[in-house]
């Protein structure tokens, strides 16, 4: 171990730290953001005929796509409080929507406002540094002819398919409304789940292998870390279903019937997600019962040893104590060879009960 991680292991063996990040979410409390956040907009206006990338240097810039006869996806990288309300406020949309934007913590959920689906989920990566999993707020939202998204964090996403598709002139994104852009944004997010898990699972079986081979404290504080980092994992996952479903019941004429089948299939890996979620914890659970196990065995190990130890010096204690008693008449106290003969009795009766204890295969 890394004389770094070390040292952060002995000052904090059970990463309190880290228990208080994931269990403790207020989403009503006012989030404190940084105020010079770097942020990037991009805009693409696509057709079947082409496609326009825009930087842009403020949200003013993406005013004028809101009247476009093409598709556009304006996407914005780093959170700041007013080009958010200017945005949407521009764009109609609904107060509500903009707190959940700049809300913290948000449980994932889909709503309907004003003509408009918004949808907020988690995107989840797995940082092999710190061996957790981070989460990034990302806000979707679908309205006539455009989809607007917000990040929180400016420097990854894993939307860049999309944007490789978007540049194929065959590729179905393209040639499809935005209600197909919105489930392509979507479906990534949920596909990269996977990978996280997958991060998961190959952590979970080295500490399998580990436990097996070695159970210590450190053992029980790594299982501890990764039973955290699953319920950040769970947290993240499970309400993406419920997401999902309030897509595929909402009435919305934004979300052609054609579309619908794609959401479906979204759905359905959702589901896979949410089981493998839930059959890793299972694992863990597991874990920790076989490091109970084992350190159980190691102290029987012990004690088995400390008891035949035991066994094996009672007959001489037994025969010392006898001839140590404070008689004047003991029989072969005063011969010559009464030392010799204790002595002799004190190693037959050990090396007797040996062969009877490897008989019976108590050791």
């Amino acid at each position: 171990m890394p004389s770094k991680n070390y040292l952060e292991y002995i000052l904090n063996p059970f990463d309190l730290l880290r228990s208080k990040k994931v269990l403790h979410v207020n989403p009503t409390v006012i989030p404190e953001r940084k105020i010079n956040v770097g942020s990037k907009i991009m805009a693409y206006e696509y057709s079947p005929d082409g496609l326009q990338t825009f930087p842009l240097n403020n949200v003013e810039d993406c005013y004028p796509f809101l009247n476009s006869a093409s598709n556009t996806w304006i996407n914005v990288d780093g959170i700041k409080k007013e080009d958010v309300e200017n945005l949407c406020t521009h764009y109609g949309i609904h107060q509500l929507i903009i707190e959940d934007i700049l809300s913290m913590g948000q449980r994932p959920k889909t709503d309907e406002i004003n003509g408009l689906v918004f949808s907020l989920l988690n995107m989840l990566y797995y940082n092999e540094e710190l061996k957790s999993v981070e989460s990034e707020q990302v806000s979707i939202i679908l309205g006539k002819n455009f989809v607007i998204s917000f990040q929180e964090d400016a420097h990854r996403d894993v939307f860049n398919p999309v944007r490789e598709k978007l540049k194929i002139a065959v590729s179905k994104v393209r040639n499809s409304g935005s209600d197909f852009l919105f489930y392509s944004l979507v479906d990534l997010i949920v596909d990269h789940y996977f990978l996280v898990m997958e991060k998961m699972g190959e952590r979970i079986e080295l500490l399998e292998e580990d436990i097996i081979r070695r159970a210590d404290n450190r053992s029980l504080a790594r299982i501890n870390h990764h039973r955290k980092e699953l319920i950040l994992l769970k947290r993240n996952i499970a309400p993406v279903r419920e997401m999902v479903s309030g897509i595929l019941r909402s009435e919305s004429e934004l979300i052609q019937e054609r579309t619908e089948k794609y959401f479906k299939d979204v759905y359905d890996h959702i589901i896979q997600a949410t089981d493998l979620a839930e059959n890793y914890r299972d694992m863990m659970m597991n874990l920790q019962d076989l490091y109970l196990s084992n350190v159980n065995l190691k102290l029987n190990e012990v004690m088995k040893v400390m008891a035949i130890v035991t066994c094996l010096l009672a007959p001489a204690t037994v025969i010392g104590g006898i001839f140590g008693m404070n008689f004047d008449e003991i029989p072969w106290l005063h011969t010559s060879y009464g030392f010799f003969l204790a002595v002799s009795v004190m190693l037959v009766i050990p090396i007797i009960m040996m062969v009877i204890f490897r008989k019976r295969g108590w050791y």
